[in-house]
């Protein structure tokens, strides 16, 4: 599929200072039906596109890019694959909401509330008339509970697994501090979990990789949010924002704790 002479034309946005880089123009035809047969297809054929668009000098390690396909659902607007500097994402709410605001930006769409079909389903997006963005994601929920892992600095830790359009380990309680001082330790600690579940064998619900470590603790400020996160992300760099599939992940973890009633709102505040 790879065309050396192709242009590809691109519109950067950033979501809470984690960036989106949106393909509007030079996309193969993949010549499929759903977002999930695309991102296949993707994976498979295109990591020359990937590598060219999100490596430097280009790009960078933090940068998440989304393919802006057509979707043959007559009740979606648009469809999207997403991926970044290690390979094809499986959902990214960041990079929905900086979808959204390109195509506000393109003139294709204006307020209301928008589908965008992604690789693991629809997701609602409602462009704001004060120009924000919120979205409606997959249904998301824990899978389990308590798993205990044993790191060789840290000891024992426990966490959560959980399902929010992608798969996350959420730790509150274990590991460094999380504060942005702490950023380099925070990185170091997570990636040691991350190998740690792919060596001991646990997975997703669906035998996928647990791709995402989430670790949280309290918020800088209690008046504007309930919680502080960092979230690495697969690659090795962890995300700018507060993760949009990690607060989902988190949401269905506090439901099923009987934490958070349904209609109760949850401020997650990211590292930076």
């Amino acid at each position: 599929m790879a065309d050396s002479s192709k242009n590809i034309h691109v519109i950067d946005s950033h979501t809470a200072g984690e960036p989106t880089r949106v393909v509007i123009d030079g996309i193969p035809d993949f010549g499929v039906g759903t977002m999930a047969e695309a991102r296949e297809q993707f994976g498979k054929h295109c990591d020359w596109l990937r590598t060219s668009l999100l490596s430097e000098p280009r790009g960078f390690e933090a940068m998440v890019g989304a393919l802006l396909l057509d979707s043959k659902d007559p009740e979606c607007e648009a469809g999207v694959i997403f991926f970044n500097n290690k390979g094809v994402l499986k959902g990214c709410l960041h990079g929905t909401m900086g979808l959204v605001k390109t195509l506000e930006h393109m003139g294709r769409i204006t307020h209301g509330v928008h589908s965008i079909e992604t690789p693991v389903g629809i997701v609602k997006a409602e462009l704001l008339q004060d120009g924000s963005v919120q979205v409606a994601n997959v249904p998301s929920h824990r899978y389990l509970s308590d798993v205990e892992i044993e790191l060789q600095d840290y000891g024992a830790i426990r966490g959560d697994i959980a399902w929010g359009g992608n798969w996350f380990y959420l730790i509150e309680g274990f590991g460094p501090e999380v504060k942005y001082s702490n950023v380099v330790e925070l990185s170091r600690f997570s990636i040691e979990v991350m190998h740690k579940l792919e060596k001991s064998g646990l997975t997703g619900e669906d035998g996928s990789k647990v791709d995402h470590v989430e670790i949280f603790g309290p918020p800088s400020d209690s008046a504007i949010a309930d919680s502080k996160n960092f979230v690495m992300c697969p690659g090795g760099e962890y995300d700018r924002s507060p993760c949009g599939t990690g607060t989902s992940a988190k949401l269905a973890c506090l439901h099923d704790s009987g934490k958070l009633k349904e209609g109760e709102t949850w401020r997650q505040a990211g590292i930076l």
